[in-house]
């Protein structure tokens, strides 16, 4: 196969004169193409040297851009041979350290080295923060960026709007949406850009709903949506588990956006992970298989869906597609999801395989969610004293969630009391001790045991750190409009008919031999009346009973739970599915239940 090969230019000693050199070297390095060589720079440095040209400062300024990119060491050597720098020069090293993957300390050092000069001729510009602000955010360095915004107000460059980009940007990566937002509200003239990344912070923040009214703000003025301002949308529609709202964005995407944005993969792959966390995977599917393109974020999104609605199998089905079809290499992403869905489906050895070819055989480091997954995979299934042994061979100190499970997995499994007071001060010492559900835990364990004096300590102890249970809190969305519900709520416009509803609901349970479960009704032993009411007013009851009420017939109910459904309501939605012939989707804590003619898609596990 023939090269095309550039003619070799003539040596420099050919050249006719000074004259003739340096035009000969300032066409070189205006030339676009010509700049990608580092042996060619250094030899026109060398004869920029040699000949000592009046217009040599623009000639270095012209190889320190170029090499800034090639070789930044030698851009480095180059940079400090000079003796009086200007601006651009100290521009392009800071912005080639902040673009550099290992040298971003470099670019705020040489900001800071900048303004040590003895005369500040060479003056930071407004092309001088953008790029420092950027290393700043990389490295959470919110001290040194809160100074470099101080420089910024006394040059009076705090209008520039890519300077305000810039700083939204490093305020909302350094967890401060408080003065992110008013970086924001004082801008006196905005970009896309900066909407852009103003609504990607308050979906990082988890506000969804002020991200929509941004988007609101964008459809408003003059602006046109991008790739990434929809990216931004689909997810906070996901977060707000709002399928109409997601279906919408969808809808804006194919009609109102350019062909090149619906078919983004990115883009694509947000809706897949909005329709799979909206309870809609028949949706995500259907998309999935007619995108033009995908890549390993759309498998991913995939094989996490399938596992989070508890369909183990079609996750590793897409697994295997993506390795032997498009020949994609899995990454960290890829194993959590197989990991939690092998622990939705209670498939321990499948478990140890794919930990075991992710670190052996794609040479992936396991993370804490990895060791986490495996450690509730064998908790799950009574594999105790194995998971305890993996948790003691972590390289790194496990986290409350990670002795939770153990926990759970005691009370659920019935191991000792010992065991299980341990793995409690475990949970407590490593920073849970301000979350309510290791004690609820606890007392269940106790209880199991018959020891209600613990029991009651336990609840005093709660009481005496100010420490509340966390209320069960449902949502189900009609029409558009999204409807909350808190165990025993009776804020509703419609209560009275909802409490209606849920004596039809009873009755007819009751005709078909439904008996209520109390292992999960409370902390301490009550009278069964008492118990049974606490139990029938569970807030995804409210929601059900409003789904039944107001949805249309043939409709899926789809509700979703802050906390993990109990057995007592899972029994009773399976019972609700074959009684009143609809499907009931409920998202809990951990996963999706699909309840459809009396039965549900986690078989009882979960």
């Amino acid at each position: 196969m023939a090269l095309a090969i550039a003619p070799i230019p003539p040596p420099f000693h050919n050249l006719p004169g000074t004259i003739g050199s340096y035009n000969r070297m300032h066409r070189l390095l205006t030339l676009p193409n010509e700049h990608n060589n580092i042996a060619q720079l250094k030899q026109i440095h060398a004869q920029v040297l040699r000949t000592g040209h009046p217009q040599s400062l623009f000639l270095f300024s012209r190889i320190l851009h170029f090499s800034s990119s090639l070789n930044l060491h030698y851009a480095f050597r180059l940079f400090e041979q000079i003796v009086n720098p200007n601006s651009f020069m100290w521009n392009t090293m800071i912005k080639a350290c902040s673009r550099s993957i290992d040298s971003k300390e470099y670019a705020i050092l040489l900001y800071f080295k900048m303004l040590q000069q003895e005369t500040l001729t060479p003056l930071p510009d407004n092309r001088t923060y953008p790029f420092v602000l950027k290393a700043c955010a990389y490295l959470f360095a919110l001290i040194e960026g809160q100074q470099i915004q101080a420089h910024i107000m006394k040059l009076g460059l705090d209008s520039d709007v890519y300077i305000n980009n810039s700083l939204i940007h490093l305020y909302a990566s350094c967890g401060c949406l408080e003065q992110a937002t008013k970086v924001f509200d004082q801008m006196p003239a905005r970009s896309l850009v900066s909407l852009n990344v103003m609504i990607d912070t308050l979906v990082q923040f988890g506000q969804f709903e002020k991200a929509l009214v941004q988007f609101h703000e964008i459809q408003r003025g003059f602006f046109e949506p991008d790739g990434y301002t929809m990216q931004s949308i689909i997810s906070a529609c996901a977060g707000l588990n709002a399928l109409s709202l997601g279906m919408w964005a969808h809808a804006y995407v194919l009609r109102n956006c350019d062909v090149s944005i619906s078919h983004d993969v990115l883009v694509n792959s947000c809706l897949l992970d909005m329709y799979c966390k909206c309870g809609s995977l028949d949706f995500a599917q259907q998309l999935f298989e007619r995108m033009p393109r995908r890549d390993i974020t759309s498998y991913n999104s995939m094989i996490l869906g399938f596992a989070l609605h508890g369909k183990a199998k079609a996750s590793i089905e897409y697994f295997e597609q993506m390795i032997r079809t498009e020949s994609f290499t899995p990454n960290s992403i890829t194993f959590i999801g197989l990991l939690s869905a092998c622990n939705h489906r209670g498939m321990v050895d499948e478990g140890r395989k794919y930990f075991e070819m992710m670190v052996k055989d794609c040479h992936i480091k396991p993370q804490l969610e990895h060791y986490g997954g495996m450690v509730n995979l064998l908790s799950r299934n009574g594999l105790i004293d194995e998971a305890l042994d993996f948790v003691c061979n972590m390289p790194m100190r496990p986290d409350p969630v990670i002795w939770r499970c153990l926990l759970d997995a005691c009370w659920k499994k019935n191991a000792s009391i010992t065991l299980s007071e341990e793995v409690a001060r475990q949970v407590l010492e490593s920073g849970g001790h301000t979350c309510s559900g290791v004690y609820v835990l606890l007392s269940r364990v106790y209880a199991s045991a018959k020891r209600w004096d613990d029991v009651g300590l336990v609840r005093k102890l709660m009481t005496d750190k100010g420490i509340t249970k966390e209320p069960g809190c449902s949502s189900i969305e009609i029409d558009g409009v999204n409807h909350e519900f808190f165990a025993g709520d009776t804020s509703h416009p419609q209560t009275k008919q909802i409490y209606r509803v849920l004596d039809v609901i009873e009755g007819r349970l009751e005709s078909v031999g439904y008996r209520p479960d109390f292992s999960e009704a409370t902390m301490v032993d009550e009278i069964n009346d008492g118990r049974k009411n606490w139990l029938r007013l569970h807030s995804e009851r409210l929601a059900i009973a409003f789904g039944l009420l107001s949805m249309k017939e043939r409709m899926p109910i789809r509700v979703f739970k802050n906390l993990r459904v109990c057995n007592d309501c899972h029994e009773v939605a399976k019972l609700i599915s074959r009684v009143f012939n609809v499907e009931i989707i409920v998202r809990d804590r951990a996963r999706f239940h699909h309840f459809k003619d009396g039965s549900c898609s986690c078989m009882d596990y979960w």
